[in-house]
């Protein structure tokens, strides 16, 4: 995917007014087109078990079928207005490609539903959706109004945010096996019980408390154990922060770090209801706290973790080094004597202090076990 991505996609940033914008979404709607028509034909394995069961198929197949001729349309627009007309001809060659498929006319029949699978819908959904909500935030309300739509490195972090949802499932199989194999003995029902008589709001109020809890704990012995860092630092590596940046993450640290969360709420068992409202909210706050946004949260910025607040973590300003570790709740931090204080509103720098990462994910990935990080 790199390499072809780095001859398709060869400008390091994106802004609007340049020409390319209209072929850039042109590929981006043909290839998830393709990918969705894929989805249709194997969805045993293709499709998210949990997504599949709440799909409403008619309108997947409208929303397929209007991304081919917003894709058809914007890549006409690009070969025929740029001078660079290779957006546009990839464009189209994957929209034939899916129309050769069968587009949104493809047949769902009876499936297995208990197969190994990839999270390729899930991938799909998510990008639409943080691309068109994030996107459309960052130029309301951009923290540095001079940022590129994307912005230099940003290939990097959409091969993070491909692999990393590909491995939904496999990563769901880990988790899973680790908690109930490992903690099934520290479920009870008198703790069960008393969890699920809360109201919901408390209910909710209670999971991302108790995630985060965890999350901080396994967050400061990323930053504070040197073994655990080369690993984390793959995260920290992002120069520039947008809605996009969240996503670059080490594989191996985006498993421990789901099977501790897991652990706390498995144990106290929360209903699924509740459960379902603490991934949205986990997807939204980590994304939007990444983002290129600037909103004055006034007094709940003490309380909840905010864009500013996160960015200050991400920072290589030496008064930011290994603070601001909370996802959810800022207040732990500023109970447990880790948050950022007495500093001006925005940091200055971000990435590694160092700048020693390597672009690219699969380097990144590769980059904890090499020589360099020795």
């Amino acid at each position: 995917m790199g390499n072809m991505s780095d001859k398709i996609f060869r400008s390091k940033e994106l802004r609007f007014g340049e020409g390319l914008i209209s072929g850039y979404v042109a590929c981006m709607l043909a290839i998830l087109s393709c990918l969705g028509a894929l989805a249709f034909h194997y969805p045993e394995y293709l499709t998210t078990p949990e997504l599949r069961a709440n799909y409403d198929v008619s309108l997947l197949r409208e929303v397929l079928f209007y991304s081919l001729v917003i894709a058809g349309a914007l890549g006409l627009l690009n070969f025929v207005r740029n001078t660079n007309k290779r957006m546009g001809a990839v464009a189209w060659v994957f929209i034939i490609a899916t129309i050769l498929m069968g587009g949104h006319t493809v047949e769902v029949t009876d499936f297995p539903d208990d197969t190994n699978y990839i999270g390729l819908d899930w991938f799909i959904l998510d990008l639409l959706g943080s691309t068109i909500i994030f996107i459309f935030i960052e130029k309301l309300l951009p923290h540095r109004k001079d940022q590129a739509i994307l912005r230099e490195a940003w290939k990097t972090d959409l091969h993070h945010f491909f692999v990393n949802h590909l491995i939904v499932g496999f990563v769901l199989l880990i988790t899973n096996h680790f908690v109930h194999g490992l903690f099934g003995w520290a479920q009870t029902d008198v703790v069960q019980t008393f969890i699920l008589q809360q109201p919901l709001l408390l209910q909710v109020f209670l999971i991302v408390l108790a995630a985060d809890l965890i999350q901080y704990i396994t967050h400061r012995f990323y930053h504070e154990v040197p073994l655990l860092w080369s690993f984390h630092a793959v995260h920290h590596s992002a120069k520039k922060m947008d809605w996009l940046a969240g996503s670059r993450q080490h594989i191996l640290e985006l498993i421990v770090t789901r099977c501790m969360v897991l652990t706390p709420i498995f144990i106290l068992g929360f209903s699924k209801q509740v459960i379902d409202l603490y991934v949205v909210i986990v997807g939204l706050q980590a994304v939007f706290n990444h983002a290129n946004v600037r909103i004055n949260f006034g007094w709940l910025q003490y309380i909840i973790v905010t864009p500013q607040f996160h960015h200050w973590h991400h920072s290589s300003d030496k008064a930011a080094i290994d603070r601001n570790y909370a996802a959810h709740f800022s207040f732990l931090d500023y109970l447990l004597g880790t948050a950022v204080k007495g500093e001006k509103e925005w940091p200055d720098e971000y990435g590694v202090v160092g700048d020693y990462m390597p672009d690219g994910m699969i380097k990144q990935q590769v980059f904890p076990f090499t020589k360099a990080n020795k």
